[in-house]
């Protein structure tokens, strides 16, 4: 689930006004809580056993920076209501519990230029406001046949880096735009939030690495684009 997914969705659900803020402020504390779930993500991978591949790094960077530079502004005009965010909320559940269902038996070495680009092609879908990045990279790696324990750690290493790139790019560009004052303390505790949650998760990554499932994260997307659509209608 991505963070600016629970953004926007939790203040829905809980009736808060978010979204009368200033697209401004929005985007700016989006990217607080982006910054707070790539720390978590870094401390969360720094143990676990790596190569230094850099042509694998390129990969799954490439297709989600293309595809940003030619298409970030499109999106951010076109797309991004609570409607659009949960809907893509129960699609992407839904194309997580359909990969996961295919037979799986490939490990992480076996991963070949060609997955590394897939996964790298899937991660540019997250540009779709809603669409996890590491979601869509574990998607991706469960339908190109790799074990649960390989598709998630595949998913977590290409997320990282197209994660503090989207952060570092956002930051610069609202570096420079003019935003009221007094909100450093809302944007830092929001960042903070961020990192203390995905910290929290920690267990719960750990269990995709051993479950023989994955359907209880799949229904959690679900469920919540669908309780959001339904708060919709009633309101």
């Amino acid at each position: 689930m991505s963070s600016s997914g629970h953004v926007a969705l939790v203040p829905q659900l809980l009736g808060w006004r978010y979204a009368a803020l200033a697209p401004e402020v929005r985007k700016s504390f989006e990217v607080a809580a982006h910054a707070g779930a790539a720390v978590a993500l870094a401390w969360l991978t720094r143990a676990e056993p790596r190569r230094c591949d850099v042509r694998a790094a390129a990969l799954t960077t490439l297709p989600p920076a293309l595809a940003g530079l030619a298409l970030e502004r499109a999106i951010e005009t076109r797309l991004g209501s609570v409607r659009q965010l949960a809907v893509a909320q129960i699609a992407a559940g839904a194309a997580l519990a359909l990969a996961d269902l295919r037979p799986a038996e490939r490990l992480e070495r076996d991963a070949g230029a060609l997955d590394h680009l897939a996964v790298g092609a899937a991660q540019a879908v997250a540009l779709v406001p809603g669409v996890s990045r590491m979601g869509a990279a574990l998607t991706a790696a469960r339908l190109l046949g790799f074990r649960r324990d390989a598709a998630a750690r595949i998913a977590r290493r290409a997320a990282l880096p197209v994660l503090a790139g989207a952060c570092g790019l956002k930051g610069l560009r609202l570096a420079s735009s003019r935003l009221p004052r007094g909100l450093g303390a809302p944007f830092a505790a929001g960042a903070s939030a961020s990192l203390a949650a995905s910290l929290a998760a920690a267990p719960l990554a750990r269990a995709v690495d051993r479950s023989r499932t994955l359907a209880p994260f799949a229904a959690y997307r679900i469920a919540l684009g669908a309780a959001v659509l339904i708060r919709g209608r009633a309101d």
